[in-house]
């Protein structure tokens, strides 16, 4: 068994109720427990797995397993607490496409999923070997097995055969298997957060006798906070602290805790932590900072091998609001408001502005979580546990970096269908962009990777914690907009203009009003009132003329929102709180949201109650006000559009593809870039076009190559070449228009002359017609996985930046949105008169590049610049791709970090 099929020689993952196991491969050393395996099933279980009660087929097995590795076939095992409790294994024939597999599980362990997860690992392990095929052969009543088989979410046909059953799984991804595991990783998932999040015991470990220090801090907030479940703390020195029990270790504690936090210096953490496994307990809380590598490493090894899920270290704690927990294990200065909105942060300090902020709003919390340096739960891990709670309503997130960014945009994808989730783009500002060879790499920003995993997720993303509150409060109260047109209403015409202002520029519209409106709104406005969008209704407006306006603008289809300006003023009928009555004395939720501006407010939003239970958000800024609306319109516009599926390509052929990227790094083992010819074999693995072009050494060579390859007016482009020559016009490596003969030979020597000792060759192209220059390219992100960008291209690609880009693989919705989203787009859709290019083509160009990189973990970055669009086709007049000695990883296998 390698390392590089299954990356990592062990992985941790859990089963159906949440335990914790290790999935390895099997050693000959594991012979004895392999042995003990089967030694221990009943004989029922041992004729399910072998068709007859033998001891002797059950050794037979154990020796098979434990054998050296060999070709064709894997062995894994499933061990926790050091203790084997189920095995799998795959072994092909002459026909190495297809395997036989077969699975053992320890008696008592059935239906916990430990065959389940096994076998998937099997099914990532295979595919990377180009196995398509698993048969298994099992009894007709082991009901088990052949539950287990139909249950996986790939195509499974059954042939009976007497008393056997022939079972054949195929291994093709698709979104159905990928959706089943996710299922299941849900469900153990959400299953192993019950002892962290829904804890009947608590014990607290680094509990001080005097104030100050942050355990006792923590056990203060349990106490106070009402938490239904027993709560014991741990001091050597102390009996009691607070009026809680305290016992002088975790071992001593008269009754095993489901939850442990941990407030010890680092030094100590790694031995409390070992105690709280062998005592049983099932979750941490590590709020102490300042670990070392090994203390860290030491952490962790204690977690996963006694099955303890970990937040933190160095993090605020965790809340969890259900009066029937009454759980508050942080330090922060106040009890959480009880509410609907999840929290997970990085920062303690983002954490407590989101906790305050949330309560000064009436949202309250359902669950929060500090997860400091996030070593185990994650920003995934809560995602899960909110969709199904049953409690929260808004997901908010604060995260400095994702562990599988790829997961949580597919989880992410998922739960912002059901609640918004909301997100601080935290750290969009880099100093610089990285040094890279090529356009794409330069143009790859982690600002940019990272926006478009939000885009492509759903998710809300905001550039401040201000503006996730304020963005949070309109989402809480009010629905959503069907489109961007806004009305504006105000009593002071100069609060009206900043209000306008603020909605262009946050991308919204300010459509004007029918005829029929305008009469409608002018019979119950005072006189004077200026009813055009904005809506001027003077400062003699009264509290029900106002309420009037606003109901008859929000019964009007051609409007999605109405966003009142509101200032007090010296007139009686227009005081700040009869106006403000006339909002909430009606329903909160109207058919469209409706929200206010008021200048003088003294916080920067609040919800104001309404008198049928709802609420109308209040911003003391309109920029606040105008980005909230476009916020809450664009997760609308998110919504209305189905999910996308990433199309079938025909014409591609992965398999050559990886034959191609092997030769060469065969040869190159530290990887680099193509050469041409190998290049084009690579693109037309995938059928990726190309503008005819020739290769050539010498200068008769070149002049043959371009009599071939001349167009109508005859004239061909020379472009040097030489390993690591990426950026050609910048070495001044390009000769365009060459007409005739003499030009050619003229050419092919000034380079020869000029880059004389680096020259390996020349490509010859025919001169390509003038159109917009385009750029696609990729880079595969070590942590976010292959982006593809898309844009205007050319020498000035990189100073104008004019790119968009999204996470591959690609979906139809994807390739749409990189098509449209440059500047440069409305030249692709016939802006000059021109008429369109071929967009069939491009969306085309786009997805075989995102199968591409998709398919090949080597392929670290492609450079297609130009590209050359035009209404006749779509075709690469150079393309650059570096390849770099990687093994594939599959970032949906069930494994914990």
């Amino acid at each position: 068994m390698t390392n590089d099929v299954l990356g990592p020689r062990t992985a941790h993952a859990l089963l159906a109720d949440g335990t914790t196991v290790c999935i390895r491969p099997v050693e000959p050393g594991d012979h004895e427990q392999v042995q003990g395996l089967y030694g221990e099933m009943s004989p029922e279980n041992l004729r399910l797995r072998f068709f007859a009660a033998s001891r002797r087929s059950a050794a037979m097995a154990a020796d098979r397993a434990c054998a050296p590795p060999r070709p064709g076939y894997r062995a894994l095992l499933a061990e926790t607490h050091g203790q084997v409790i189920g095995l799998a294994e795959y072994a092909s024939g002459e026909d190495t496409a297809t395997a036989d597999i077969s699975i053992a599980v320890a008696d008592g362990l059935h239906h916990r999923g430990v065959g389940t997860l096994l076998v998937e690992h099997l099914v990532s392990a295979a595919r990377a070997e180009g196995i398509t095929t698993f048969t298994a052969d099992a009894l007709s009543e082991n009901h088990d097995v052949l539950k287990l088989f139909a249950d996986l979410g790939l195509r499974t046909t059954r042939r009976f055969e007497g008393p056997e059953v022939r079972c054949t799984v195929e291994l093709g991804e698709d979104d159905t298997y990928l959706s089943a595991v996710e299922a299941r990783g849900r469900a153990a998932n959400v299953a192993s957060l019950v002892p962290l999040l829904r804890p009947d015991t608590i014990a607290v470990v680094g509990t001080g006798r005097k104030p100050g220090s942050v355990g006792r801090a923590i056990l203060h907030h349990l106490h106070t906070g009402g938490f239904t479940g027993r709560l014991f703390a741990v001091n050597p020195r102390a009996s009691s602290i607070l009026g809680v029990p305290s016992y002088p270790s975790v071992s001593a504690l008269p009754r095993t805790p489901d939850l442990v936090v941990v407030a010890v210096p680092g030094a100590a953490i790694p031995t409390t932590a070992e105690e709280c496994g062998k005592a049983g307990v099932r979750a941490l809380l590590v709020v102490s900072a300042g670990l070392d590598s090994d203390q860290a490493a030491a952490l962790m090894a204690a977690c996963r091998a006694h099955g303890m899920r970990l937040v933190g270290p160095n993090c605020l704690g965790i809340s969890h609001t259900d009066p029937k927990l009454a759980l508050d294990a942080t330090f922060a200065a106040d009890h959480p408001r009880p509410g609907t909105a999840g929290v997970a942060v990085q920062s303690g300090g983002v954490g407590i502005a989101l906790l305050d902020g949330l309560s000064r709003l009436g949202i309250g919390v359902s669950s929060f979580a500090s997860l400091g340096d996030k070593y185990d739960v994650s920003g995934n891990d809560m995602l899960q546990w909110w969709e199904s709670d049953g409690r929260t309503e808004l997901a908010l997130l604060h995260l400095e970096s994702f562990g599988n960014p790829r997961a949580f945009s597919r989880t992410a994808r998922r739960v912002t269908r059901r609640i918004p989730v909301l997100t601080v783009d935290a750290g969009r500002t880099e100093a610089g962009r990285r040094a890279a060879a090529s356009h794409t790499a330069a143009a790859a920003t982690r600002t940019m990777t990272r926006q478009a995993l939000f885009t492509q997720a759903g998710i809300t993303a905001t550039r401040s914690v201000g503006e996730l509150l304020e963005t949070a409060a309109l989402l809480h109260s009010q629905p959503l907009l069907a489109g961007t047109r806004v009305a504006i209403v105000t009593n002071a015409g100069g609060a009206g203009v900043l209000a306008a202002d603020a909605c262009a520029e946050a991308g919204l519209a300010l459509p004007p009003f029918p005829p029929e409106l305008v009469d409608d709104l002018l019979a119950v406005l005072p006189d004077g009132a200026a009813v055009g969008n904005p809506v001027d209704a003077t400062a003699a407006v009264t509290e029900e003329q106002l309420r009037n306006c606003v109901d008859r603008i929000t019964r009007h289809a051609g409007i999605d929102a109405v966003l009142l300006a509101l200032v007090p003023t010296a007139v009686a009928a227009a005081t700040g709180d009869n106006l403000i009555r006339a909002l909430i004395a009606g329903p909160g939720r109207r058919a469209r949201p409706v929200a206010a501006i008021r200048l003088e407010q003294d916080l920067p939003v609040k919800l104001l109650p309404a008198t049928d239970g709802g609420a109308i958000p209040s911003y003391a800024e309109p920029q606040a006000a105008a980005r909230a609306l476009a916020h809450a319109a664009r997760r609308a516009a998110w919504l209305s559009r189905p999910p996308g599926t990433v199309p079938d390509l025909d014409g591609v052929d992965t398999a050559r593809a990886h034959q191609v990227a092997e030769t060469f790094l065969a040869n190159h083992p530290d990887g680099g870039w193509l050469d041409p010819r190998t290049c084009a074999d690579l693109l037309a693995c995938y059928g990726i076009p190309q503008l005819p072009w020739a290769w050539a050494e010498t200068e008769d060579e070149a002049v043959i190559a371009a009599e071939r390859l001349r167009g109508p007016d005859g004239r061909v482009v020379m472009k040097a070449h030489w390993p690591g020559l990426v950026h050609k016009s910048e070495q001044r490596a390009v000769h365009l228009d060459l007409q005739g003969d003499a030009q050619v030979r003229s050419a092919f020597r000034d380079f020869d002359t000029r880059f004389a000792g680096l020259l390996t060759g020349v490509v010859v192209q025919p001169l390509a017609p003038r159109s917009t220059e385009l750029f696609a390219g990729v880079v595969q992100d070590e942590v976010f996985g292959p982006l593809v960008l898309f844009g205007l291209g050319g020498t000035a690609t990189e100073v104008l930046g004019d790119h968009a880009a999204r996470l591959a693989p690609l979906t139809d919705h994807d390739v749409h949105d990189l098509i449209t989203a440059p500047r440069c787009a409305p030249l692709l859709f016939g802006a000059r008169g021109s008429g369109p290019v071929d967009l069939e083509g491009l969306e085309q160009l786009l997805l075989r590049l995102s199968r591409m990189a998709s398919d090949m973990a080597q392929l670290a970055e492609a450079d297609f610049n130009p590209v050359l669009a035009t209404p006749a086709g779509v075709s690469v007049l150079d393309a650059r791709v570096r390849l770099l000695p990687r093994r594939s990883q599959d970032p949906y296998l069930r494994r914990l970090r």
